[in-house]
């Protein structure tokens, strides 16, 4: 187990290096695109013991290169080294890198690699279903000190560039990133959140027929429903029991929260209620709040 730290960023680094990992056919290359699309210097596929490397040479004073992020994938293993050994050497060094997780459900993967008619890397002369499975075990304890786990089963390319943008916009700063993402469990549970909140005990706007047209981001549906019996008490109870669990989860090294919160369709009244704790999260200096709506258009 790594031990985070709150070593400085070297100098030379405006935001502390990504570390872009994950299953194959996650979504590696989609993720690496959107960090160049964004200024970001990405370098694709490094051994373990390059990266190393390559950031210690991006971290020199003439270096041309303020931010930077690598992308390494379960292929790195044939060399030598281990990823872990690597991000422990990071650590010491003060280069502790922003992990990032591609992950996605097997049967979507498995869809992903006969469409494109690949082999997985790890699957040898056995089925694909066995090459997924050996990776997720190699991998799972990188998983576990991932900053950011991304699910893509579910994500459109537009989806994903949203995700990634909306937990590094604002990296380079001090504080720790919030995302509250709004769902409907119709269309399945989030598969990366750190809480997850149930707001299906609030009336559904579906069944006012003058407010079914709107959406939680609308006046008429946001007003209904933050005024129904019981919102207050929720918003205000989980705020401050939020506001609460901030110190540990710095002291723990984890800067990149994700809140899911879900109603019946993801329209109403998980939109509503997000966005109103993200308002009032806003108010806490030490935070970085975004607010995603997930389902809002299915």
């Amino acid at each position: 187990m790594i031990h985070k730290t709150s070593a400085a960023v070297p100098q030379r680094f405006s935001t502390p290096p990504v570390l872009i990992t994950g299953m194959s056919g996650a979504g590696l290359s989609s993720a690496a695109k959107v960090f160049e699309d964004k200024g970001w210097y990405v370098a694709h596929n490094l051994p373990p013991a390059l990266i190393l490397d390559l950031l210690e040479m991006c971290s020199e004073p003439d270096s041309p290169v303020e931010r930077v992020a690598v992308v390494t994938d379960v292929r790195s293993r044939m060399f030598k080294g281990s990823l872990q050994q690597t991000l422990a050497e990071l650590h010491e060094r003060g280069m502790a890198p922003t992990i990032v997780f591609m992950e996605a459900r097997d049967e979507v993967l498995i869809s992903r690699f006969d469409n494109v008619r690949r082999t997985h890397p790890l699957q040898g002369v056995d089925t694909l279903q066995h090459g997924i499975t050996r990776e997720r075990n190699a991998l799972l304890p990188i998983k576990e000190e991932a900053d950011v786990v991304i699910h893509t089963s579910d994500l459109s390319v537009h989806d994903l560039r949203r995700a990634i943008e909306s937990s590094f916009d604002n990296v380079g700063n001090p504080r720790q990133h919030v995302t509250l993402q709004s769902f409907g469990f119709k269309h399945g549970a989030p598969k990366d959140a750190d809480i997850t909140l149930d707001v299906r005990f609030l009336p559904n706007p579906f069944w006012v027929p003058e407010l079914r047209p709107y959406r939680g981001v609308d006046a008429p549906v946001s007003d209904y429903v933050l005024s129904r019996e019981g919102a207050e008490p929720f918003i205000r109870s989980f705020v401050e029991m939020f506001s609460a669990m901030l110190a540990g989860y710095r002291h723990e090294g984890k800067n990149f929260i994700t809140v899911s919160i879900g109603c019946t369709g993801g329209h109403h009244r998980s939109v509503a209620v997000s966005e109103e704790i993200g308002r009032r999260l806003r108010e806490i200096d030490e935070l970085d709040i975004n607010v995603l709506h997930r389902d809002l258009n299915n």
